[in-house]
Parts: structure tokens; C-alpha cells; sequence
């Protein structure tokens, strides 16, 4: 039970995190100007984690 809300809540906050710096609120290097290519993919991913781990704990 508490493990299941442990795991929502990390899906969640790297969700969160994979959202910002997707869309770039946060940055993953020091250097703005270097992007990662996975970075693009962090526009739907950190969205659809989001999305899963809400769904999660509304079923939960």
C-alpha cells in the first residue's frame, strides 16, 4: 500500500522534471547550448507519465 503511493509520487515528481526540461525550464547541462537529442523526446514523455501516474492514483 505505502509502496504503491511511494511509487506514484517518484512517477510524478519525474514527470514533472521531464516536462520542465523538455520545455526548457530547466536545463540538463550547465551549458544551455549543448541538448541532449533525447531532450526533444521529454515533450510527450514527461506529459504521458503525468498522465499515468494521475491515473494510477485515482485508481489506487
Amino acid at each position: 500500500m505505502i509502496a504503491t503511493y511511494i511509487d506514484e509520487f517518484i512517477m510524478l515528481c519525474a514527470g514533472l522534471w521531464m516536462t520542465f526540461v523538455g520545455f526548457g525550464y530547466l536545463s540538463l547541462s550547465r551549458n544551455p547550448a549543448h541538448k541532449s537529442p533525447v531532450v526533444r523526446h521529454f515533450r510527450w514523455m514527461g506529459p504521458l507519465l503525468l498522465f499515468i501516474a494521475i491515473i494510477l492514483a485515482v485508481a489506487s
